[in-house]
């Protein structure tokens, strides 16, 4: 008991030695503004809507040439310390309002809870922090134009400036090992690369557990270019007809709203663009408020029509979790994701553990009244598919911007979906019976057992019907969702809006495959990746 409370006494004297640095602004607040300080109209070579995992390296990209304006509906991370810590992760997805806080709640109407970013460096300022690039076979079937090169430097830019390799808590090190002992080999070590079998993956948290995120990239950034405007509400896109073949109409700029209510004119100059990088709920939702979308639909809603698209808010994805949780007979260290298992089946198998305060209602032969505060520890185990194949959509709930709209993502409609599943959970059980986990469990007199809490495998893990049934009522969300506005659908390979000129959309919103076994680094790729691509078309165009 002395050690638990030494361990506990230390968490208390780490904090507070850790607390005071996350209040230091850091480089890229010179040009961090609330919306409130800008003038009612303003020109831009490019205006991006969506400060977020895409959003901060395209800004920071484009502004070495040109001006560039950055709009983000939420605050700034580095002055929360829930965000800026890993052991805050729960918390911040727990502790969510209506309208300012990091994370914004939204559940799908198969009543599955979920969650986006709603602050600068967007969902990357929230989440898990593995760091793991994509697969080949995502780049084979993204339909973007990539520049093999671009992509790989691209990733070292990002690479270089927010990610780190992890140092392996316990919990980490015995799952490692019981991936390879269940089956999932070969043990590839430390390496950013997809790669089939176990491996450690890098980390936006580096070794103090202190969080790096997208938002960290816009201290690249050319200064004197950009402006960065926060609780910045973007309502609509403007348009004015076009002379171009190939579309009608253009976009000229925005219109956004701060927390006063006033209303900003956000307009672009001649040769520029309006991006969107407000994600996969965002940049769909904001395309139908501006009349781009089915035309019978937003004519529904009395919402003029600029151009016909009827696949924006269509084949709308999310990678079902499905796993199980127990309690550790020892104190295990805050983890989250640093190892994964890439299966040969369709799923990847990741890991977490964490460490709460005994309530009331939770009793324990070592408790004694008057003694200092306990801890114990939960170890969990997840699984998720690969693709999914699995199709949803997204609906308008109103037509006010901030509110989230209707979304479904039809878990497990596609069989092969479900397969995968109970592939993965499975192998969940494989990794449950090796030597690496029995340290695991508590022994009573019945021997040795895991003391699961909430839902536990079935017995019969060799019935498909019964693993199937398991994965249907325990799936939840990875917080992987996208699609929405998919390539050759809405985009083009340029993710240039089709039918529209001057209007492109670069977020996960244009993905119809999840990449790899977590998205973070492929979205933070993919906006370096495109600014670089847009730099230098334009200047094709300067020199033409």
């Amino acid at each position: 008991m002395a050690s638990i409370r030494t361990i506990c006494f230390t968490f208390t004297i780490f904090f507070s030695l850790i607390s005071p640095t996350l209040s230091q602004s850091p480089t890229y607040m010179t040009f961090v503004v609330n919306a409130t300080e800008l003038p009612p109209e303003e020109y831009f070579d490019y205006i991006i809507v969506g400060g977020g995992t895409a959003g901060c390296p395209l800004a920071a990209t484009l502004s070495v040439g040109h001006s560039v304006l950055l709009l983000e509906r939420g605050g700034v991370p580095h002055t929360n310390p829930s965000v800026m810590r890993q052991e805050g992760f729960l918390s911040t997805l727990r502790q969510v309002d209506s309208s300012y806080s990091p994370a914004e709640a939204f559940s799908s109407e198969e009543g599955v809870p979920n969650a986006r970013g709603r602050l600068l460096g967007g969902s990357s300022a929230i989440n898990a922090g593995f760091y793991s690039r994509a697969d080949d076979e995502f780049y084979n079937r993204s339909g973007i134009n990539w520049d093999p090169t671009s992509i790989e430097r691209s990733y070292q830019w990002i690479e270089k400036a927010i990610v780190f390799q992890p140092e392996l808590e316990p919990w980490q090190s015995a799952l490692r090992d019981g991936l390879v002992q269940a089956g999932i080999r070969p043990f590839n070590g430390f390496t950013l690369k997809h790669a089939l079998g176990t491996k450690i993956g890098g980390s936006t948290f580096n070794s103090t557990g202190h969080r790096h995120s997208a938002a960290d990239l816009l201290n690249l950034a050319r200064a004197n270019n950009i402006k960065v405007a926060v609780y910045a509400s973007v309502e609509r896109i403007l348009f004015s007809s076009s002379d171009s073949p190939d579309s009608n109409e253009h976009a000229t700029g925005v219109v956004f709203r701060d927390t006063a209510g006033r209303y900003h004119h956000a307009l672009v100059k001649k040769e520029g663009e309006v991006i969107l990088a407000a994600g996969a709920i965002g940049s769909p939702h904001l395309l139908l408020l501006s009349g781009i979308g089915p035309r019978s639909y937003l004519s529904s809603w009395g919402i003029p029509v600029v151009n016909d698209s009827p696949f924006v808010g269509q084949f709308l994805y999310d990678n079902p979790r499905n796993g199980i949780s127990f309690l550790s007979p020892t104190l295990l260290q805050h983890s989250l994701i640093q190892v994964v298992g890439i299966t040969d089946s369709g799923a990847y198998l990741e890991a977490s553990s964490s460490v709460r305060p005994f309530h009331s209602h939770v009793h324990s032969n070592f408790r004694r009244q008057h003694s200092s505060p306990m801890y114990f520890s939960v170890a969990n185990i997840m699984e998720k598919i690969i693709g999914p194949l699995s199709a949803g959509s997204l609906r308008l709930a109103t037509t006010e911007i901030t509110t989230t709209p209707t979304v479904s993502f039809n878990y497990f409609s596609d069989p092969v979906d479900l397969e995968r599943c109970v592939n993965g959970t499975r192998k969940i059980g494989e990794l449950l019976r090796t030597q690496a986990m029995a340290g695991f469990r508590f022994w009573n007199w019945h021997g040795a057992e895991f003391r699961f809490m909430g839902a536990r495998l079935p017995v019969n893990q060799s019935s498909d019907d019964e693993m199937g049934a398991f994965c249907r009522r325990t799936v939840s969300t990875i917080w992987h969702y996208h699609g929405g506005c998919l390539v050759k659908r809405v985009v083009d390979s340029d993710l240039r809006v089709m039918g529209v000129g001057s209007l492109r959309v670069v977020d996960g919103s244009v993905f119809s495959i999840s990449p790899g076994t977590n998205p973070q680094a492929t979205a933070l790729m993919l906006g370096r990746h495109m600014g670089l691509k847009i730099l230098r078309e334009r200047l094709q165009k300067t020199s033409a």
